[in-house]
């Protein structure tokens, strides 16, 4: 592959570009790509062709999808999909069996033994190659060392580990077993552990002795310890853990009764698993956590086969990833990103790069000298990342351009705006090489709306629906603002819907059926609302507007305002509380705190104290960026803060409907705000 493949030019296949795309497929690029070549396959001539079919026939969609990408199940399947149950509960591949990890190590370390499944870099530069063959091996042992240690079919086990090779080995490892894996964010601080452990119940822990974020160590067992302290307090006890020795200039305690190095616990291991155990399609093997706009974070629950084919499906249609290529992605195995992008490039036979550490650090070059070190075939990034980079200046830009291995960019997790997309496309990608827009979410399981090689790049837009995947803009009264055509008017807005089931999602809120449905599913007659506002433009391609809930998107990472609102009412002295989130140039979004204070309350100590408690579960990145103390906030008469005036309020903008508002004055307390 070149800088060359793809121009702006139209092809058969695709048809005359839309007006204002800047980016479109040549013809070599549609016939070598993965989309393309299922297109001769089934006899379909263009692209939209391709869309409406998977959309109106899904079950012909995945069961074709399966057969072509090769996807091996343990026991076939006769049935695609049962929806006996209704849409929210939808079975998929139901009577058949596969496991995740032999989809991804497998069939490829037989095939393809000697081709490189992980590469390893960490930020100082010191990298680790595993092929698929020592892949197989290496997840094998650590398979037979968790089971040696009491993990069986149906265990959770959390991982609470940096973005390293062992974050991989165990997500397979776990899956191998049968048992369910439970990531958590290497960022957290105990307190946020503590809620995923308490919500899991896991019989096991593996996190690592520390890590090292621009250029310092992290004691990453120490927040692990506590995280788990605070879960016995809460009555729920985490038997065991495995630490991996990685950052390996700490000196961490062990507890013997209770831990072990993971080194330790291999080299204890006499009989090594040595085939996957059979799982049926509709085994769960993933608990990803998300939040809410109230509440608890909400375990999304996914299963073999639903989430290992779609996410196969989509980094091979999307992101047109095959054998041979190479995917990094800037992301962290606690987001849904982590699992994607392991399953995404190891089920499809290519090779994941692992980057564990910071971007831009110790220049903000180290990305691209990342990419060109290990010839990275697909990058992801996010816009915040990308306004960083933009920010540090072009001279940190290679200056023999993109090395000719790099032939796209991906990007998920929150919207574009402009100026970012077009020094990305423009300045960085030199116009040769699209950005992939997608758009999903944890409790979706993969990606609802994205950009595809054979439909063209509008600049920030995203596309238009994935490839089976029958969304929809609806209005208020649950009527769709799509013409029949699938066009729209970009200027009205409406909710993201889904209004048929799809493979990757979740099969419900761990031990929480009811929130599930509440969530997502009561709104309108069998009818997934996503939560964000969406709108088509004339030509079909789909922009999104930010959150139609209250979810906070700080960094690409969504986190739920009661989670903290719960750490600033904590602080002795704060009595109610409010957090928002707000525009920033860097991250997004950022958030805001508004808290009622007692009247007898020190404000400047208060104050430290709200900020200390935020960073101290959620680590730095979370950090308010604003905390304002107010006399009331608004409320229903239920007492239910409504955080969407505080923001219209804060940022000057329309908020809309008053009339359930006991306290209306209280929103002229609400300091504004300049993002």
């Amino acid at each position: 592959m070149t800088e060359k493949r793809g121009t702006r030019q139209n092809d058969n296949v695709t048809g005359t570009a839309a007006p204002g795309v800047v980016w479109q497929a040549d013809e070599a690029t549609v016939a070598s790509s993965v989309t393309g070549r299922f297109m001769v396959a089934h006899g379909i001539d263009s692209y939209p062709d391709l869309v409406r079919r998977s959309i109106d026939e899904p079950e012909w969609f995945w069961d074709a999808v399966v057969t072509f990408l090769g996807i091996p199940f343990q026991r076939p399947y006769t049935h695609v999909a049962d929806t006996t149950n209704g849409p929210a509960w939808t079975t998929w591949f139901a009577d058949g069996a596969i496991n995740l990890s032999a989809v991804c190590v497998d069939r490829w370390a037989q095939t393809t033994p000697d081709a490189i499944a992980i590469i390893m870099e960490d930020e100082d530069g010191g990298s680790r190659r595993l092929t698929y063959a020592q892949l197989q091996t290496s997840v094998n042992e650590a398979a037979a060392m968790l089971r040696s240690e009491g993990v069986v079919a149906g265990s959770t086990v959390a991982v609470y580990l940096p973005l390293c090779s062992e974050a991989v080995v165990s997500f397979l490892a776990v899956a191998r077993l049968g048992a369910i894996f439970v990531p958590v964010f290497s960022g957290f601080g105990a307190a946020a552990v503590a809620t995923r452990l308490i919500d899991a119940k896991p019989s096991m822990l593996i996190t690592a002795d520390g890590f090292r974020r621009r250029g310092r160590p992290i004691v990453m067992k120490g927040i692990a310890d506590e995280a788990v302290r605070l879960a016995a307090e809460a009555g729920v006890v985490v038997p065991r853990s495995i630490v991996v020795y990685h950052e390996r200039t700490l000196t961490v305690p062990i507890d013997s009764k209770r831990e072990r190095w993971w080194h330790d616990a291999l080299a204890r291991v006499t009989d090594p698993l040595t085939e996957a155990v059979i799982t049926d399609a509709e085994t769960p093997v993933l608990l990803a956590y998300t939040s809410g706009t109230t509440g608890k974070p909400k375990g999304a629950v996914h299963v073999h086969g639903g989430f290992t084919v779609k996410i196969a499906e989509e980094a091979a249609f999307q992101t047109d990833l095959q054998p041979g290529d190479s995917l990094c992605w800037i992301t962290d195995m606690g987001w849904i990103m982590g699992p994607w992008v392991t399953v995404g490039a190891l089920a499809n036979g290519a090779t994941v790069v692992l980057f564990d550490g910071a971007p831009d650090w110790p220049t903000p070059g180290r990305l691209w000298e990342v990419v060109a070190k290990h010839e990275v075939t697909v990058l992801g990034v996010s816009p915040t990342l990308v306004r960083a980079l933009k920010g540090a200046g072009d001279q940190h830009l290679p200056e023999a351009g993109m090395p000719s291995s790099l032939r796209a960019f991906a990007s998920t997790g929150e919207p574009w705006n402009a100026e970012p997309w077009w020094w990305l496309f423009e300045r960085v990608g030199n116009r040769a090489r699209p950005i992939i827009n997608i758009s999903g979410g944890t409790e979706a399981g993969a990606c609802l709306l994205s950009v595809n090689l054979l439909q063209g790049i509008k600049p920030v837009a995203l596309g238009g629906p994935a490839l089976g995947m029958a969304v929809d803009v609806f209005a208020d009264d649950g009527t769709s603002l799509l013409r029949p055509d699938g066009t729209g008017n970009p200027d009205t807005l409406g909710e993201l819907v889904v209004t048929k089931a799809w493979p990757g999602t979740t099969r419900g809120i761990w031990n929480d059926p009811n929130r599930y449905l509440n969530t997502y599913w009561s709104r309108f007659t069998d009818i997934w609302v996503h939560g964000d506002w969406a709108s088509v433009d004339e030509d079909g391609f789909w922009s999104l507007h930010g959150r139609s809930d209250d979810t906070l998107n700080i960094a690409g990472k969504r986190i739920g305002p009661a989670e903290f609102e719960s750490s600033a009412v904590a602080c002795d002295g704060v009595v109610m509380a409010a957090a928002i989130g707000v525009p920033d140039e860097v991250k997004g979004e950022v958030v805001v705190l508004y808290c009622v204070a007692r009247p007898d309350a020190d404000l400047g100590a208060l104050d430290d104290a709200v900020r200390t408690a935020v960073v101290v579960e959620f680590g730095r990145p979370f950090s308010p960026k604003h905390v304002f103390f107010v006399a009331d906030l608004p409320r229903t008469r239920s007492q239910k803060i409504v955080r969407r005036a505080i923001r219209a309020r804060a940022l000057g903008t329309d908020p809309g409907d008053l009339s359930t508002l006991e306290n209306p004055e209280a929103l002229e307390l609400i300091t504004r705000v300049n993002g």
